[in-house]
């Protein structure tokens, strides 16, 4: 591969010089189209979605029997979604710009197991694992009682088996946590940036946990290598794995069965609006993925990364993809929001969903932290500040009057609209590390 004309580059698309002076960045994706037209480059489909609603399905008896916390939900790993209207008027206050339609904020920061969005992808990925695993060997059939793996029969079966992934900390989490539950002998690589206790998490629930002075890119290549001298590992790759990524695709029909029950409609009149934080580009992708899927074009999928991370934007804008790193750029990929200090975003997620993101922004960690501030003291809740990148998009999308008119909304559809904030992890912070987080915010004026 030729390597990268940098000036010739930026010379090509101006943008990046602001990417390169890490300033705060808004940029619309004017190849973004219909679902019908898009959904060819993904190369997966509503059955596939479907089949993987359809394997949570047949874990969610034995996943109450493993995880006692789940017999609420009848075995279902899920999140609410809630209003928050106080959160909305402190934005409009503190950025001096009223925010059209209604803020929700859905909770996969609070996702049972291990406390973030990568609940979904990672644990169906264990799960559809062990599960090959236990029907090749003879000794599961899918129309079985799955309550039968809960056993030391299948613990000690899944014992010859190792698992392996690369992780900033929230991916190896929930990997970790069902992987050892179940009984496989799993490893997780660890960033530089991964939170200490996050690492002693894993290691409290008998994970290897294999520590580098590196960021993610290096922890993922030394994990996959070492797995490959393995023939009884599994690597799971959060760079390429469609597994995880239909994992985090079952979030859409999910969703459209809570606003349902909530009256919110999403429709021609009513468009949602749904903010991402990015970081490789698995859990925002697949979570697009499942949206467009059960909304189709009325729901519109914007990602977000810290200016010292903006891979994917990096990524799609130039069309290189995983070709090129923010490292490239001379950006340094160290920022307080750790599950998205990402330098190469995932060329699968980047070309599938390129035409289906209608928009891409950067925010530096002083606002994530001003906002975990802010969000605690007007509605309680308390994120990690990875998790609040997605808060800022509703504040940017209302003053993007050239974007919202390319859209063709009138003014009543705005008015309609519902601004979805989707938050990836900060449930399991300790309360030590959390008033650490908060001290960093500014009061609210």
């Amino acid at each position: 591969m030729q390597p990268i004309q940098i000036d010739q580059l930026i010379a090509e698309f101006p943008l990046l010089q602001q990417l390169q002076n890490l300033q705060e960045t808004v940029w619309f994706n004017p190849a973004s189209t219909t679902l019908d037209v898009a959904l060819a480059d993904v190369g997966l489909t509503a059955e596939d979605v479907a089949q993987a609603h359809a394997r949570l399905q047949r874990f969610a008896p034995y996943l109450m029997l493993a995880f006692p916390e789940l017999e609420a939900t009848e075995g279902k790993i899920e999140s609410e979604c809630v209003a928050i209207p106080t959160m909305q008027h402190c934005l409009q206050q503190q950025y001096q710009q009223e925010i059209f339609g209604q803020l929700w904020l859905k909770l996969d920061s609070h996702l049972p197991i291990s406390g973030s969005i990568k609940a979904r992808g990672g644990i169906y990925e264990v799960l559809a694992h062990a599960e090959k695993l236990a029907v090749n060997a003879g000794l599961l059939s899918i129309e079985d009682d799955y309550r039968k793996l809960y056993s030391p029969e299948f613990k000690q079966f899944f014992s010859q088996y190792a698992i392996a992934v690369g992780s900033t900390g929230n991916l190896g989490l929930s990997i970790g946590i069902m992987s050892a539950k179940m009984g496989f002998r799993v490893t997780v690589h660890m960033s530089a940036d991964a939170r200490q206790w996050k690492k002693d998490k894993l290691r409290a629930n008998g994970v290897t946990v294999v520590e580098y002075e590196q960021d993610y890119g290096v922890a993922v290549e030394q994990g996959r290598a070492l797995a490959a001298q393995d023939p009884q590992c599994f690597f799971i790759d959060d760079e390429n794995s469609r597994t995880l990524f239909l994992g985090y695709a079952v979030a859409g029909e999910r969703l459209k069965q809570q606003f349902q029950q909530k009256n919110l409609v999403v429709d021609a009149d009513h468009p949602l609006f749904v903010y991402l934080p990015c970081g490789v580009g698995g859990g925002p992708g697949g979570v697009a993925f499942g949206l467009k899927l059960a909304f189709g074009d009325h729901v519109h999928c914007i990602f977000a990364e810290p200016t010292h991370s903006p891979c994917m934007l990096l990524g799609v804008h130039t069309g290189l993809h995983d070709a090129i790193s923010v490292q490239d750029l001379g950006i340094d990929n160290l920022t307080a929001a750790d599950g998205l200090a990402v330098g190469r975003a995932s060329g699968f997620v980047g070309r599938a969903m390129q035409r289906l993101i209608d928009g891409y922004y950067t925010l530096n960690d002083q606002r994530l932290y001003d906002m975990l501030r802010w969000l605690s003291d007007v509605e309680d809740i308390q994120l990690e500040p990875s998790a609040l990148a997605g808060m800022y998009g509703a504040i940017l999308v209302s003053r993007a009057q050239d974007y919202l008119n390319a859209q063709h909304f009138s003014e009543q559809q705005l008015q309609q609209a519902t601004h979805l904030v989707w938050a990836t992890g900060g449930g399991m912070v300790p309360e030590t590390e959390m008033q650490k987080y908060l001290a960093q915010g500014q009061a609210v004026n």
